[in-house]
């Protein structure tokens, strides 16, 4: 390596037992977090996240500094974006008023549930996911799959739901205008639980945002990344991404860069 690089061997030894500047131990020990939080987040991880997990650690560093670093080391967070309606808003059931109105911010575990139905492509065709997101938390509280979309898929995920966190009076829950949330037996289980039904005004996406969000995030950090065989396959990697990670894991900039699981615990 030496007759190489043109350098003598004594030189070489010099060099590396000379003890670095504090500013080159510094970025080398700043680039190996960075590395660690990436990793651990399997890729899905952008500078704006790992900027806030290092201060969180006690480091002092810029947002810019942690871009050019990883930008140095060769690593970006993964995205990829599709796109596939999933919403059949053209039926003749019962609608009803917008009651969320974009009103995001709930001061409660349990006063407001987010349900939205998305896709997932697999070589054995189209598997549908259906989830129930607690508004306060972004938890992630019911969820079912199904190779059909229908109303016994959002049926199951909300059952999940009446499991993972009991209901509490005053609870409202929003979601599309889809035939599957507009079902009579969906409605009636609603209603069963004391449950005051909100759903989305006509054609506006944003209505149902922060659910159409985590949808969004699960297929941009993994759905997208995978080419599935089968739909249990899939199943699987989404069950994990949800339980292990997302939940319990993953931070989100509106929590303060807390998981789930974390905020619920810092505010019960």
């Amino acid at each position: 390596m030496c007759n190489t690089l043109g350098v003598s061997k004594s030189g070489f030894y010099e060099w590396l037992g000379r003890e670095w500047p504090p500013q080159k131990q510094r970025k080398a020990k700043l680039k190996r977090q960075i590395r660690a939080i990436y990793e651990q987040s399997k890729s899905r991880y952008g500078s704006p996240k790992i900027t806030a997990i290092l201060r969180r650690d006690g480091y002092v560093i810029s947002e810019r500094t942690v871009t050019r670093y990883m930008k140095e080391m060769g690593i970006r967070s993964k995205t990829v974006k599709k796109y596939k309606a999933t919403t059949h808003s053209k039926h003749h059931l019962p609608v009803y008023p917008n009651l969320l109105d974009q009103n995001f911010t709930v001061s409660r575990r349990g006063a407001v549930w987010v349900s939205d139905i998305t896709y997932v492509p697999t070589k054995a065709g189209w598997l549908y996911l259906a989830t129930v997101m607690d508004l306060y938390s972004r938890r992630v509280i019911g969820w079912a799959m199904s190779e059909r979309m229908t109303k016994d898929l959002v049926i199951r995920a909300l059952r999940r739901a009446f499991q993972t966190q009991a209901p509490t009076p005053g609870l409202i829950h929003h979601s599309d205008r889809g035939s599957q949330y507009a079902a009579l037996d969906y409605q009636a289980l609603l209603r069963q639980h004391g449950i005051t039904t909100s759903m989305s005004r006509k054609g506006n996406c944003y209505d149902n945002a922060c659910i159409e969000s985590f949808h969004s995030i699960i297929k941009k950090e993994l759905i997208h990344h995978e080419n599935y065989a089968t739909r249990t396959a899939a199943s699987m990697s989404i069950l994990e991404y949800i339980v292990s990670f997302y939940n319990y894991e993953r931070v989100h900039s509106y929590l303060d860069y807390l998981s789930p699981i974390e905020f619920e615990k810092r505010y019960a």
